[in-house]
């Protein structure tokens, strides 16, 4: 019992803002991959000597040099980069993260230096999965094998020890149904979501949402179990 209930505690407690935190110190170095916007990097990452944000998406860049230049933050770059064509210096980086993106561990290994970190936090194949089965698709949807479980045979691969793979499961609960489907048209949930060329496939779709809507409303609001995975592992 004992050990079942540290396995539930690590899932609680697994974020990646406090793993970078208790990882890193005023001289580290970090490479934070898919960046986005670089909110993120700006509001929750600590200071240290120096970070660096990429992303693959220029307009995505653009947006986070905009968001630095009012910040002042002068420890922070972010630039355009291709994780599966990584061009940054071998053995530079204290902590190399990686939030909802894809990766090529073996790159990330080269870039870390020894006894390096990595931290990754991924979207699971059964992520929103009573809403993917009633669509009959979705992120990961006809994947053979969890996301999760490919990233961590990779990390090992790639040379890491310690590898840790822990299961992070969140409840979301939304308002209302214009506040769902804000979610599901900006992120990769549901394949295309309501952009179906015919109508009557668009009448489709809401159907099933509003089925869904149904079947989930709480007192708390329309729930949505989230399934992420959380990957820690250094470079020996």
């Amino acid at each position: 019992m004992k050990n079942e209930k540290n396995f539930y505690d690590k899932i609680a407690n697994w974020e990646l803002d406090k793993k970078i935190k208790e990882n890193s110190n005023a001289d580290s170095i970090i490479l934070d991959l898919g960046t986005g916007g670089g909110e993120i990097v700006l509001q929750d990452f600590p200071k240290v000597k120096k970070i660096i944000g990429t992303d693959f998406s220029p307009n995505m860049i653009e947006t986070a040099n905009n968001n630095l230049l009012k910040s002042e933050k002068k420890y922070i770059e972010f630039r355009v980069m291709d994780n599966l064509n990584m061009d940054t210096p071998d053995d530079y980086f204290d902590i190399v993260v990686a939030r909802n993106t894809c990766i090529d561990a073996k790159q990330i290994y080269k870039t870390l230096k020894k006894y390096g970190k990595l931290l990754l936090r991924g979207v699971d194949k059964l992520d929103c999965w009573q809403l993917k089965l009633l669509f009959g698709r979705g992120q990961a949807y006809n994947e053979p094998k969890p996301i999760s479980l490919i990233d961590y045979e990779n990390i090992i691969e790639a040379g890491f020890k310690k590898v840790e793979l822990v299961p992070i499961h969140i409840r979301e609960y939304y308002k209302t149904k214009e506040d769902l489907i804000a979610l599901l048209l900006k992120t990769p949930i549901l394949n295309d979501f309501f952009e179906m060329e015919i109508i009557r496939d668009k009448h489709i779709e809401e159907e099933l949402l509003d089925k869904y809507i149904k079947e989930n409303t709480t007192d708390k609001g329309i729930l949505l179990i989230r399934r992420y995975y959380g990957i820690s592992a250094i470079k020996e």
